[in-house]
C-alpha cells in the first residue's frame, strides 16, 4: 500500500528540514575540527580532534541518508548516536557554577534530548511503514 502523493511530499520536506540541521552542523565539525576539538578537550572528550572529526562524519552520513532516502531508519539512530552522548558529555550544565554558562548548556542539553527522542520515534516510524513512503532510494534496514 502507498500513500497519497501529497503525504509523500510532506514527509519528504520534513526529513530535509529536520535533517539540514545536522547537515549544517557535521560540515561545520569538519570545517572548525581544530577549534571545535580545543572546547571538546575543556569538556574532557577523549581524542577531542578526532572524535569532532568522526561526529561529523556521523552527522553528515545520517543527514544525507535521511535527505536521500537511503535507510532512513539507520540513519535516524545515527543521529541519536551523536545526540545523547553529546547531551551529556558537551552539555553537562549541573557541573557548571556560572549561572549564564548553566543555563545556555541546559537549554542544548534539552534541545538535543528532544532531537534525540523524534529521531528515535522517526526511526519506529520509517523501520515500521517507512515503505509506504515515497522518494526512498532503499528500503529500510530493520523491520519491526
Amino acid at each position: 500500500m502507498h500513500v497519497s502523493d501529497t503525504a509523500d511530499w510532506i514527509q519528504f520536506i520534513g526529513r530535509i528540514l529536520f535533517s539540514l540541521l545536522f547537515l549544517s552542523a557535521g560540515f561545520n565539525h569538519l570545517r572548525n575540527a581544530k577549534a571545535l576539538g580545543e572546547y571538546a578537550k575543556y569538556k574532557k572528550v577523549p581524542l577531542p580532534v578526532a572524535s569532532t572529526v568522526a561526529t561529523g562524519f556521523l552527522l553528515i552520513a545520517g543527514a544525507l541518508g535521511i535527505i536521500l532516502g537511503v535507510w532512513i531508519d539507520l540513519s535516524f539512530l545515527l543521529l541519536v548516536l551523536f545526540l545523547v552522548p553529546t547531551s551529556f558529555l558537551m552539555h553537562n550544565y549541573w557541573t557548571l557554577e556560572d549561572a549564564t554558562a548553566r543555563q545556555g548548556d541546559q537549554i542544548n542539553f534539552n534541545k538535543n534530548l528532544t532531537l534525540a527522542v523524534a529521531a528515535i520515534v522517526f526511526f519506529a516510524i520509517y523501520a515500521s511503514v517507512g515503505t509506504q513512503f515515497g522518494f526512498q532510494l532503499t528500503d529500510p534496514l530493520f523491520n519491526i
